[in-house]
């Protein structure tokens, strides 16, 4: 009877703390979403009224819409990419019997132990010589190589989980390896590689510390976001963090929707 009164307690504290953390993190949205309506000409909490001149500020500007179009693009770049390597990365060390492995999943870890400005002035280092520095592409290269560890953990996670039996049962009835691969196992763990794909999209299209150093003066959505910052500063960056934030939540919407939730076998 004590122990549950215990249990009980401590589920309620573990309760307040999980909400207080949660507060903590959307707290600021209570203020951006009013700022991004206000009436104002500068940022002013709380807003003196209602207007949507911001949001047709964004969308007048040739600057933001050029920033925002190029963080698409590089996004998609970055989500293919980083899937389909990711994906054989995955298969590799899963599956993979072969020296130097251990190594392999250290480097490949690399990019989310190792500082993002670490990795930026390497990539600029590297880019430098090939001239890559300054075009969307090389920016989709820089944001692949971050992405790519956070595709290798979901798919490596869905195929630990997969029955490898019905590989093999596929293949003792005459498929191939990568008959079997493709028919059977790709269709298994196409959940795992959906959400993956999604997380790519929004590694890519939230990061800045890379973009800032490889994409020159093609500025995308999140270093034009910090330009305006720097430089000058009105409520347009309120109204672009909100169709931000509106983006990446459909994102993860769509993550939950299309790949955990999604039936494999159709």
């Amino acid at each position: 009877m004590v122990n549950r009164r215990r249990r009980s307690g401590f589920r309620i504290l573990l309760a307040i703390y999980c909400g207080f953390v949660f507060f903590f993190l959307v707290a600021p949205l209570f203020v951006v979403f009013p700022i991004s309506f206000s009436a104002a000409r500068y940022l002013t909490f709380p807003p003196p009224g209602f207007s949507w001149q911001w949001y047709l500020s964004y969308i007048n500007d040739p600057a933001w819409i050029q920033a925002t179009i190029t963080s698409i693009k590089v996004a998609l770049g970055t989500t293919v990419l980083a899937t389909l390597l990711g994906t054989m990365v995955a298969f590799s060390l899963v599956r993979g019997s072969y020296p130097g492995r251990s190594w392999v999943d250290r480097l490949v870890a690399a990019p989310i132990i190792v500082p993002n400005i670490i990795i930026a002035v390497a990539l600029y280092g590297v880019f430098a010589r090939f001239q890559l520095v300054g075009a969307w592409y090389g920016v989709m290269l820089g944001h692949t190589v971050y992405a790519i560890p956070f595709v290798v953990l979901v798919v490596g996670a869905g195929l630990r989980t997969f029955d490898q039996n019905q590989e093999l049962a596929a293949m003792g009835l005459g498929a191939s390896r990568l008959e079997a691969v493709w028919h059977v196992t790709l269709p298994q763990i196409r959940p795992a590689i959906i959400s993956a794909a999604f997380l790519a999209f929004i590694t890519s299209f939230d990061e800045l510390i890379i973009a800032l150093f490889t994409s020159g003066t093609n500025a995308t959505l999140p270093k034009k976001m910090f330009e305006n910052i720097i430089f000058e500063i009105d409520p347009t960056i309120a109204a672009v963090s909100v169709l931000q934030i509106l983006l990446v939540g459909i994102v993860v919407t769509l993550a939950a929707r299309f790949g955990v939730g999604m039936n494999p076998i159709r």
